[in-house]
C-alpha cells in the first residue's frame, strides 16, 4: 500500500495580505519538507455541494461566494481574509480531505495526508473566523459516515488552537469522537475540558510552555484510551504544528520529534481498530522552516506505516 499525498495548486491562490501569518509560503514549506518522500500524489477535487452541507447551511455557502472580491482583499473578520483566489482553493481544500477519506477507503492507499490550505478546524456551522471557511475535516468525517457507510470516526485535532470549529460541527453527532489538545489559554477561549458534546468531545487543555513531557503524557493518559475504548473505523487527524516551540503564535514548546511521536502513537490505534485507516489534514503552523521539518516527521511516520 501506499501514501496519499493530496493538494492543489490552486491552493496557492488564497493570497492573505502582507504579513498574515496563513500565508502561500506555508504550502511551499511543507510540499517542499515532503521533497524525496515516496508518496502518490493526487489532485484535491473541488468539494461537492452535499458534502459541504452536511457542516454548513447553503447561507452559509451564499455568503462565502459573495465575498470573493473583484481584486485585493475582503476582510471577514480580523484574522480571515479572501483574495480572488480563495473561494476555489477552500472548495479544494475541503474537497482534497474529502477525497484523502475515498482514497483510503477505497483501499488505493494505507493512509493519506492532505497539504491544502485555507484549514478549516475553525471553521464553525455558519461563521468563517480563524483564517478557516469551510471544516474540511468534519464534512470529511461525515462523508466517511454517509458515503462510505462507517458507524464510528475518530478525530484528532494537535493544533496549538483549539478546534472550535469541528467541535461545532461534530458536538452533536456521537458517531464522530472528536479529541482535541491545544494550549489554554489562547484565542479561541473555548475548549474547557468540561465541553463535552453528547459525550463525544474531549477537551484536553494544556498550559503555556507545557513542553513535551506533558503533551505526551496527555496523549498516554487521556487520548489515546479514549480512542481505543471508541474503536474508530477510521481515524481523522486536523494536523496543526504550532505548537512548535518556534511558531511565533503560541507558547505549547513542542519538538519536531514530538510530532513524529505522536502520529506513530496514533497509527498504532489505527492499526488496533481501523486496519490502519488514517487521513491527516494540514491545520496550523505558522514559523515556516518548523513547520516544514514538523510535517515531515509527520508524513515519514505515514509512509513508513504505509509500506509496512
Amino acid at each position: 500500500m501506499v501514501t496519499a499525498l493530496v493538494t492543489h495548486k490552486a491552493c496557492y491562490d488564497h493570497v492573505t495580505p502582507p504579513g498574515h501569518p496563513e500565508q502561500v509560503a506555508r504550502l511551499d514549506a511543507v510540499l517542499g519538507a515532503l521533497e524525496g518522500v515516496e508518496m502518490h500524489r493526487v489532485a484535491a477535487p473541488m468539494a461537492a455541494t452535499d458534502d459541504l452541507l452536511r457542516c454548513h447551511p447553503q447561507s452559509h455557502l451564499d455568503e462565502i461566494e459573495a465575498a470573493v472580491p473583484a481584486e485585493g482583499w475582503r476582510s471577514l473578520d480580523a484574522d480571515t481574509h479572501m483574495s480572488v483566489g480563495s473561494l476555489e482553493a477552500a472548495y479544494r481544500a475541503a474537497g482534497g480531505v474529502v477525497r484523502a477519506v475515498d482514497l483510503v477507503m477505497g483501499g488505493e492507499a494505507q493512509n493519506a495526508f492532505a497539504a491544502v490550505r485555507p484549514p478549516g478546524h475553525h471553521a464553525e456551522r455558519e461563521t468563517a473566523m480563524g483564517f478557516c471557511f469551510f471544516g474540511s475535516v468534519a464534512v470529511a468525517a461525515k462523508h466517511a459516515l454517509e458515503f462510505h457507510g462507517l458507524k464510528r470516526v475518530a478525530i484528532v485535532d494537535f493544533d496549538v488552537h483549539h478546534g472550535n470549529g469541528t467541535q461545532d460541527l461534530v458536538e452533536e453527532d456521537d458517531r464522530i469522537l472528536f479529541c482535541s489538545s491545544h494550549q489554554s489559554p489562547l484565542w479561541p477561549g473555548t475548549g474547557a475540558a468540561h465541553e463535552t458534546g453528547v459525550g463525544n468531545v474531549l477537551n484536553v487543555p494544556l498550559a503555556v510552555g507545557a513542553g513535551s513531557a506533558a503533551f505526551r503524557a496527555a496523549y498516554e493518559d487521556v487520548v489515546f484510551p479514549r480512542l481505543a475504548a471508541f474503536k474508530p473505523e477510521l481515524l481523522l487527524i486536523s494536523a496543526g504544528f504550532d505548537a512548535h516551540a518556534d511558531d511565533p503564535l503560541a507558547s505549547m514548546e513542542l519538538t519536531d520529534e514530538d510530532f513524529g511521536w505522536v502520529t506513530s502513537r496514533l497509527c498504532d490505534v489505527a492499526q488496533d481498530h481501523c486496519s490502519g485507516r488514517v487521513v491527516s489534514a494540514l491545520e496550523g503552523g505558522y514559523d515556516l522552516d518548523a513547520l516544514g521539518r514538523s510535517a515531515r516527521a509527520h508524513v515519514e511516520v505515514l509512509e513508513k506505516r504505509g509500506r509496512a
